[in-house]
């Protein structure tokens, strides 16, 4: 569910480190030799029929303070990833700048573990200036887990793209330990120092839902930020997240009735929930292995709250990281992961799987029959209903 800075660094310690390590009480047994490892990583192609493009926004609002700064007003970095029309040129789009990759790793205690650059290397699948597909298409937003970059998300944003979605993945100001902003500014994470107090989870919540809204006023303005925001279906518009980023899609449902539906991938929802709950609208949790009805920290407060059509699943083998590229990368990185034992191409493929299917049906109409229940296609996939 929700990792804390400290639970952060274990999780992503225990996906990353070339080490044998023991972190409460589990075991990370060392890596496969380094000639049988990628030299630079690549997340899994994207499964859709369109090529991926993808551009960079910086968006200040001014009508906003900080609330984590207490000064300046607040500041987002948007990566908009598209679907793009093939053989349209472009270059192929950074995963993370050097320093960027450096800082992250840092956080985690891995310097001079992992070499930032092959980290910054990650192969990804999107262009830069690639020429978008013509229409209108539904948009969906992603927000990442607490203190994580928006490229941990890449490997789903750009599935989507390749299926006709637009996808704006959205980093937080002060909530990142590796974000750079213009100028070459990299904010240092003051949320972190505030979420374990009391009222920081919900504080981070409720200020990325409104980063969201600000975001989504943006793109559908007279004058909007993006240059070709007029591919985007007003009418079909969608959030997901991982860890407190899923958290964030119920506050800003609550508050914001253009999300029409909403992914949690394992994170807490906060509490109290929002009293007036999020309108009838679909929602999706999809957890880790240990995100079970009975265990404490998980949905059980909650799903009773949820008053429209919703799922609550869980992924055998997958740990709190399991929905991001992070298992990819790992497993690449040639790290055994003994607590976490779904592959990491498994993982993603699962990830982008469901996540997809709940928007096929909620934003375009199309059915889902994966959604109904256990399939002898994904036995890793539970459905639960307490």
């Amino acid at each position: 569910m929700i990792r804390r800075r400290t639970a952060v660094a274990v999780t992503l310690l225990a996906l990353l480190s070339p080490l044998l390590l023991t972190t409460t009480g589990t075991s990370y047994a060392a890596p496969v030799p380094a000639a049988q490892r990628a030299t630079v990583p690549e997340l899994p192609r994207p499964t859709g029929r369109f090529e991926v493009g993808r551009e960079d926004l910086h968006l200040v609002d001014r009508d906003r303070t900080d609330p984590w700064a207490g000064s300046g007003p607040r500041e987002l970095m948007v990566t908009m990833t598209y679907p793009a029309r093939r053989s349209t040129g472009g270059a192929p789009a950074p995963y993370l700048s050097t320093e960027e990759a450096r800082l992250f790793l840092a956080f985690q205690g891995l310097d001079g573990v992992i070499g930032p650059e092959a980290l910054a290397g990650t192969r990804s699948h999107a262009r830069t200036g690639a020429r978008p597909v013509p229409g209108r298409h539904p948009l969906i937003v992603l927000s990442p887990g607490f203190t994580l970059h928006r490229a941990t998300l890449t490997a789903l944003a750009e599935d989507l793209a390749s299926r006709g979605y637009l996808v704006a993945s959205v980093d937080h100001a002060y909530e990142s330990v590796s974000t750079t902003f213009p100028g070459g500014r990299i904010p240092p994470c003051l949320a972190c120092d505030r979420i374990d107090k009391e009222g920081g989870h919900r504080a981070v919540t409720e200020t990325r839902g409104r980063d969201v809204s600000f975001l989504l006023d943006r793109l559908t303005a007279r004058h909007p930020a993006w240059r070709h925001a007029g591919l985007i279906d007003r009418t079909r518009i969608a959030m997901a997240g991982h860890s407190i980023g899923g958290a964030s899609a119920i506050q800003t449902m609550a508050a914001d009735p253009r999300v029409r539906a909403g992914i949690d991938m394992d994170g807490t929802l906060s509490s109290p929930f929002p009293a007036g709950g999020i309108g009838g609208r679909p929602f999706l949790l999809i957890g880790a292995q240990d995100t079970l009805p009975g265990v404490p920290g998980a949905w059980s407060e909650p799903w009773p709250l949820l008053d429209g059509w919703k799922r609550w699943i869980t992924v055998d083998g997958a740990d709190h990281s399991g929905f991001t590229d992070m298992p990819s990368l790992a497993d690449q990185l040639g790290v055994v992961r003994p607590g976490a034992p779904l592959p990491g191409a498994r993982a993603v493929e699962l990830t982008r799987g469901y996540v997809a299917a709940f928007f096929d049906q909620h934003l375009k109409g199309e059915s889902r029959p994966v959604l109904d229940g256990p399939s002898a296609g994904a036995p890793e996939v539970r459905f639960h209903n307490p």
